[in-house]
């Protein structure tokens, strides 16, 4: 680490620190950090993207998307469906996915543009 970008002394301010602690105490930022941290797979991102492009995608959509197997689709739209992040309907014998809400489309819209920003 660079000792420009730390602190010289250590000196905190005791107000601000217990205030913050104890707001930690009160939201569930671990679920939060398993929620972002499925979405940080480089496949679940597209597959959310995708999702944020279109409504509803059928597993066999999504799998051509991304260039996988139906199979490999499947297991990362699991992950994404425990995590809250897509939901799913049966029509006959297709399963199509959507976004589980408008939050999940706003994450990913700012994380792109805020990306956007910091490469310009």
């Amino acid at each position: 680490m660079n000792k420009k970008d730390t602190c010289e002394i250590f000196c905190y301010d005791e107000e601000r620190v217990n205030r913050i602690q104890e707001d930690l105490q009160t939201v569930d930022i671990s679920s939060v950090a398993q929620m972002l941290k499925a979405i940080a797979d480089e496949n679940r991102a597209k597959i959310t993207y995708a999702l944020c492009q279109d409504e509803e995608l059928c597993v066999c959509d999504i799998a051509s998307i991304l260039g996988v197997t139906v199979a490999n689709a499947s297991h990362h739209l699991r992950k994404l469906h425990k995590q809250g992040i897509v939901k799913y309907r049966k029509q006959g014998k297709l399963a199509f996915y959507s976004l589980d809400d408008e939050h999940i489309k706003q994450i990913m819209m700012i994380a792109l543009a805020h990306k956007r920003e910091v490469i310009v």
